[in-house]
């Protein structure tokens, strides 16, 4: 159902719990409220054209007293949006068809989105067309170039992402295959097999003698350590023999 009705023996299952599913917007209302009776069929309508994507769960705040002050509720109506067992966005008072089907879309993903966690090559050249400056959409796309030993293509699909260590590092990658360095070759070999701390051991032994390639070492580096996490045992020695080696 896209539209339900909540008490507060039911809040924990049909809120709580299925917002790890699917988006569930509660409308927090009265019958004696004159505004909430305006909101609510806009609201009804929002989830209603989503076919599913988002719940609306309706509650009635003069019966579930409870609920209303757990949630701090002060005025009505109120809308609250749970994801993940969790609010994730709000307003107060009646609004807009407009800013209602904005609410409403902030929750539900975008085409584009949906193209992006497909990570196929077609899906992900898809999202691109549809949003060039899509990040997490490139570098899926360059890895799987990347992959197929079209790197030069990978390359220049990096080469205005900024900022992304993922990105920086497979695009410092590709630089060091196209034009080796003693040692990398090996590294890098190691890093495919998934012997991440002997990839990232060799890396760092190969600053010393990079002279003017040393970045591209550093950008492989830390994007293997950024992927290993800020709290992983190795990532943290090799920090700090990474900085070590730098300067």
């Amino acid at each position: 159902m896209t539209v339900v009705d909540v008490t507060e023996q039911t809040f924990q299952t049909d809120v709580v719990e299925r917002s790890k599913q699917v988006p569930v917007v509660v409308d927090f209302w009265a019958a004696w409220c004159g505004p909430c009776r305006q909101l609510t069929p806009v609201l009804e309508d929002a989830a209603n054209a989503r076919e599913g994507e988002v719940v609306l769960a309706k509650v009635d705040t003069d019966a579930n007293p409870q609920l209303s002050q757990a949630f701090g509720i002060q005025g009505i109506p109120a809308v609250k949006a749970f994801k993940d067992g969790k609010v994730v966005s709000e307003f107060v008072g009646a609004q807009p068809p407009a800013r209602v089907a904005q609410f409403f879309d902030a929750l539900v993903p975008s085409e584009a989105d949906r193209l992006t966690a497909g990570g196929d090559e077609v899906s992900l050249r898809r999202a691109l067309e549809l949003d060039p400056a899509r990040t997490d959409a490139k570098v899926a796309l360059a890895r799987l170039l990347h992959a197929r030993g079209a790197s030069t293509e990978a390359l220049e699909l990096l080469e205005n992402v900024a900022g992304n260590f993922a990105a920086e590092g497979l695009a410092a990658r590709i630089r060091l295959e196209q034009d080796p360095l003693p040692g990398t070759q090996d590294a890098l070999a190691a890093l495919d097999t998934g012997d991440r701390e002997k990839g990232v051991d060799l890396l760092i032994e190969a600053l010393p003698g990079a002279d003017g390639r040393k970045d591209d070492l550093r950008r492989v580096v830390v994007a293997v350590l950024d992927e290993l996490g800020v709290e992983h045992p190795f990532a943290r020695d090799a920090r700090r023999r990474l900085a070590a080696a730098l300067y």
